[in-house]
């Protein structure tokens, strides 16, 4: 496994070996040394999998508190997969990159504490699996809005299908203020 670049500090997009042949494929989904190796020293504590249709947009989230790292691939189907940088003081506050993750390329990608998250499918069906540094506790789950235009997220041009409480979310401008998370350097 190998991470490739990214414009956020810290997100990192994991590249795995995939061994395939006429039979399928076979690779290491998550293997702790290596992890370690590229600066993932997460302890995991959930492991999440969702399965949705095609235009399932699910952002923009994440975790207050004591935060929540994800560790997120498309085990089927394929998204376009988006991070948001919330950390107060981050060079990259506010901005946003994506990454397609899908069942081709087996990409994962890696959201330390002060990254909010989201997707939507592109294919007519997608699993996603990800591992979460902390359990869900709907106490501290934030969000903000997925179209916020200050933040300028470009997705897809295909009907969207979305939450009540994703439409209703409030824009990242207002609840900025109120959030723990700084970026450390």
């Amino acid at each position: 496994m190998r991470a490739l670049p990214s414009p956020l500090p810290g997100m990192l997009i994991l590249e795995p070996v995939v061994h395939g042949d006429e039979r399928g494929f076979f690779q290491e989904t998550f293997r702790a040394d290596l992890m370690d190796e590229l600066g993932v020293r997460e302890t995991w504590v959930q492991d999440n999998h969702s399965r949705s249709g095609r235009g399932v947009l699910r952002g923009m989230h994440f975790s207050v508190g004591a935060g929540q790292a994800k560790l997120v691939r498309c085990a089927r189907g394929a998204i376009l997969d988006v991070a948001v940088d919330v950390r107060r003081g981050s060079p990259t506050h506010g901005q946003w990159t994506s990454v397609v993750l899908d069942d081709v390329d087996h990409r994962q990608v890696y959201l330390p504490v002060g990254f909010a998250h989201g997707f939507v499918v592109t294919s007519e069906t997608a699993d996603v699996v990800y591992r979460c540094s902390s359990y869900y506790d709907p106490a501290v789950e934030r969000g903000f809005a997925y179209d916020d235009p200050d933040v300028g997220i470009e997705w897809p041009d295909i009907p969207l299908v979305l939450s009540a409480r994703d439409t209703s979310a409030p824009r990242l401008a207002d609840i900025a203020a109120e959030l723990p998370f700084t970026y450390s350097g």
